[in-house]
């Protein structure tokens, strides 16, 4: 077989340099050398997941050394799979080194526990002028830390991710960032729902704690697939890892022999969120040196999930059932409203109220809610939450319930905002103040912070109706675009006629196109179209009847 190989070569390298234009077909020793270097990093992998870390390294370097004889200049085409390879490689080890670096109290640690002046830093922080918050947040891991960690070992992943939430939110379920984060694990609306968190007006799920501790857990996990080390996954936990992606491609050096090297392009609040991490695990592991007590620590409340099919208020479970509201709430933080949905809904219930509520349940009425309605609000300079609430007789808090305002969150002029109302009368008509008679067409300038939605809700028509007049492609609007807006309704050939004096109906012929129609009747072709409701991908027929003018 060496005999082959080296004629293979030698032939090739002759046609190369009798006629330069061929190019040089793959080798199947290249490829045999790209195969052979797949196989020993899966075997690495197998030994390393077996304790066996020296031949989990053996076979790592054997693979470096096989992709190695791959000549990048003679075969260019297996370039790319050399530094996917390779790439791997580095990864393997730097999760095998980690592995092995540390022991904390005899059990093995997957995250290796830096300190260096970064960690320091938060360690300072995190016992001198937040020491408070630290202790706090202490004293909340008690009571959802046990299921967390439960889960962890389930998932085969390191047990110190516990601990993550008290970055994360401090242990508080209903904790809501700037970013619109939400709950225990802080997870923004769109994250939340690739990792089947449901959100609507009855319910957050990312406020539930076991739910949402399920959703961090597989978001972990697809990280750690992606990065390979923890370090990173943290990172890219709290700035998204399209960002952390961003950041690596652009690297001049590579990262993975030191994660700090890429610590210093990264933004700054997650720049800090690693090495609090990191400070966490170091004070939690050294609370007598650093003089850290925990006096009231909140333990795990038990409970049994009952299944109600009917829409109840939670203060008439309370009452029913002689317990306090709040506990019963803060037992479902995922519900929004302390109302139950209309459908059927799993009602956590304390284990020694579960007899009880079973007997009196029938007996707890009914509550029929009408659907949610709100007016819309553009926040103009000088506006103020107080202000708002007053001028739609609601209150500070429905708003920003609504809105998932926080008391610390600042709103901006020329947001829009969401003002809960629960009559029918003139309030709702601020949302469509400029209804369109039907058949008519209006002309609408797009203003700064107008959006298909706010336009939409202001005319009474849909943004799939103004995207199909427009022969919009997608969502984004230019300030100072010209949309023509119409009512969305369909109109029949006499009500074209009513609405719309001097408009008659033609029938399509043979060989007509919306163009020519719109040519034949001295129209423009968007008229013709916005008439009609069509776009300019539509397909007319013969025999079929378009309003024109």
């Amino acid at each position: 077989p060496v005999k082959t190989d080296s004629i293979s070569t030698d032939l090739e390298t002759q046609t190369e340099k009798e006629d330069p234009k061929i190019n040089i077909a793959p080798s199947p020793t290249a490829q045999k050398r790209i195969d052979q270097a797949l196989e020993l990093c899966n075997f690495a992998q197998q030994m390393w997941e077996k304790g066996k870390l020296d031949e989990a390294l053996s076979n790592l370097d054997s693979a470096y050394f096989s992709i190695l004889e791959v000549d990048s200049e003679v075969y260019p085409e297996f370039n790319q799979q050399k530094e996917d390879i390779r790439y791997l490689i580095s990864k393997r080890i730097l999760e095998i080194y980690a592995s092995r670096q540390i022991v904390v109290n005899g059990q093995h640690n997957e995250i290796p526990i830096i300190l260096n002046k970064y960690v320091e830093k938060e360690i300072k922080r995190f016992t001198g002028p937040e020491r408070k918050f630290f202790i706090q947040s202490l004293e909340r891991a008690g009571r959802y830390r046990p299921f967390i960690v439960s889960e962890l070992k389930k998932a085969g992943l390191p047990e110190d991710l516990s601990w993550l939430p008290l970055v994360e939110s401090g242990f508080k379920i209903r904790a809501l960032s700037s970013a619109r984060a939400l709950g225990l694990w802080q997870f923004i609306p769109s994250t939340g729902y690739k990792f089947g968190l449901s959100r609507n007006y009855y319910i957050d799920e990312r406020l539930d704690p076991e739910k949402a501790t399920r959703a961090a857990i597989s978001y972990l996990k697809e990280l750690h697939n992606l990065f390979g080390d923890w370090t990173t996954v943290l990172a890219a936990y709290n700035c998204g890892e399209s960002r952390v992606l961003r950041i690596i491609r652009k690297q001049r050096i590579n990262y993975l022999d030191n994660f700090w090297d890429l610590y210093q392009n990264l933004p700054r609040e997650t720049s800090r969120y690693v090495p609090r991490f990191l400070a966490t695990l170091h004070i939690i592991n050294n609370l007598d040196k650093y003089n850290i007590k925990i006096d009231n620590p909140l333990s795990p409340v038990d409970f049994k999930i009952c299944e109600i099919k009917k829409q109840v208020r939670l203060k008439d479970i309370a009452k029913e059932i002689g317990m306090n509201k709040t506990v019963l709430k803060d037992l479902n933080p995922e519900l929004r409203y302390a109302l139950l949905p209309p459908e059927s809904y799993q009602l956590k219930i304390p284990e020694d109220k579960v007899q009880i509520f079973l007997s009196k349940i029938d007996k707890i009425k009914t509550t029929y809610s009408p659907p949610p309605m709100y007016v819309y609000h553009r926040v103009r300079r000088g506006d103020t939450l107080s202000g708002i609430a007053k001028k739609y007789k609601t209150s500070v808090r429905a708003i920003s319930a609504a809105n998932n305002i926080n008391k610390y969150h600042t709103i901006i002029a020329g947001k829009v905002l969401k003002i809960p109302s629960r009559t029918n009368g003139a309030n709702i008509h601020v949302v469509a103040s400029h209804r369109i008679p039907p058949g008519k067409t209006l002309t609408y300038r797009v203003r700064r912070g107008d959006n298909l939605w706010i336009i939409a809700r202001k005319f009474g028509t849909t943004t799939k109706n103004i995207m199909t007049v427009n022969s919009l492609s997608g969502t984004t609007l230019n300030i100072g675009q010209t949309l023509y807006i119409t009512s969305g309704k369909q109109l029949t050939a006499a009500q074209s006629k009513i609405a719309k004096k001097g408009s008659v109906t033609y029938h399509v012929q043979s060989g007509d196109s919306p163009f020519t129609i719109a040519k034949k009747y001295n129209m423009s072709l968007h008229r013709l179209l916005a008439l009609n409701h069509l776009n300019k991908r539509s397909t007319i027929f013969p025999g079929q009847k378009l309003i024109v003018e």
